[in-house]
């Protein structure tokens, strides 16, 4: 299967706009997940179980790999992605108000790289369009069995001083049909967004979300905090220990970099794997034990994903290399990380 992929991607995806290779992707996703038999038997082929349960927010995960967000801006494909391998799925990024995105293009792929180029701009149908979705979604059995998330961020219109009303009119409509809220302030392509990370800028809206997510969904709503690779180190230790401050359940490392020469956007992909480790390193030695970090950025393989465990991640997420490998790919990387997990089990690298 994964020859059989590469030689489709090279022979046809990767000579179409990848936006558009990416709407092609998604309108198969989402009717593999639509259609209950269908939905059976790629979960059969390509989701199969890892006999590993991982705990994550009180709930049985069946992996340690789930989807980042950015991948299912609207919540559109949680069902077949879920079939497809993903042990949870964080859609989004999800605004209060619709918003049509950057101007076109606006995603690219760097191949020899294996990364991608995006300025997105969090092209969504608002936050509202997405808790709709989602409700449907709870309302059947494969959906109340999913861990799901949901990612959200600022408006593009709605300046810095109104961001605490725009993180908290999103959080209200989405927190009753998630497991977890992430609060993204790290997106490069939101004018003024990763200034939000400051310490000060930052606890405000922290605060409000994780309230407002609790009154909304009548329960504790877990809230993360999504971090830059392009942070200095002083301040991932401060958002860090904002995070402990506020009682968050933790935090997601790491987001896209500017940190490239492949013009405006962030840079997703192989190359983000030794930050975002390094990253994660320092979250997890300011946070302790308790608290959940999500290593996200550059994993291409099981090996890759082992890389941000062994620093201190509870579970990972991918979004690029699904792209380069596939709909047999996490699945393949879930049951890896399984057998990595079995004292004295063979550490059979499976083809990423």
């Amino acid at each position: 299967m994964p020859r059989i992929y590469d030689t489709l991607f090279r022979l046809g995806l990767a000579r179409m706009d990848a936006e558009t290779a990416h709407h092609l992707a998604g309108t198969l996703i989402r009717f593999a997940g639509a259609v209950p038999p269908l939905r059976a038997t790629v979960r059969a082929t390509f989701g199969r179980s890892t006999g590993a349960p991982v705990r994550l927010f009180g709930r049985e995960v069946p992996g340690r790999l789930g989807l980042a967000a950015g991948f299912d801006k609207d919540a559109t494909m949680a069902a077949g992605l879920g079939a497809l391998g993903f042990a949870f799925v964080e859609v989004g990024t999800s605004t209060a108000h619709a918003q049509p995105g950057n101007d076109k293009p606006r995603l690219r792929r760097v191949v020899e790289r294996s990364a991608l180029v995006n300025r997105m701009g969090f092209n969504n149908a608002g936050a509202a369009a997405a808790a709709r979705r989602l409700a449907r979604l709870r309302r059947t059995p494969h959906g109340r069995r999913m861990l799901l998330g949901a990612n959200i961020g600022k408006t593009k219109l709605t300046p810095a001083r109104h961001a605490v009303t725009d993180y908290v009119t999103s959080a209200r409509a989405l927190a009753p049909h998630v497991d977890y809220l992430v609060v993204n302030v790290s997106s490069p392509n939101t004018p003024g967004l990763r200034d939000l990370q400051q310490v000060e800028t930052l606890r405000p809206i922290l605060a409000a979300v994780r309230d407002a997510a609790a009154a909304a969904a009548a329960r504790e709503v877990p809230v993360l905090v999504k971090i830059a690779p392009d942070l200095a180190d002083a301040d991932v230790d401060g958002v860090a220990r904002l995070a402990a401050e506020l009682h968050l359940a933790g935090v997601v490392a790491v987001n896209t970099t500017i940190g490239h020469d492949y013009g405006a956007g962030g840079l997703s992909g192989a190359p983000l794997l030794d930050r975002g480790v390094q990253v994660v390193r320092r979250v997890r030695a300011a946070l302790g034990e308790e608290a959940v970090v999500i290593g996200v950025g550059g994993i291409s393989s099981a090996a890759d994903a082992q890389r941000y465990l062994d620093a201190g991640a509870t579970v990972v997420q991918a979004y690029t290399a699904f792209v380069y490998r596939g709909p047999a790919w996490p699945g393949r990387v879930n049951r890896e990380l399984a057998r990595r997990s079995v004292p004295g089990a063979p550490r059979r690298q499976e083809r990423g």
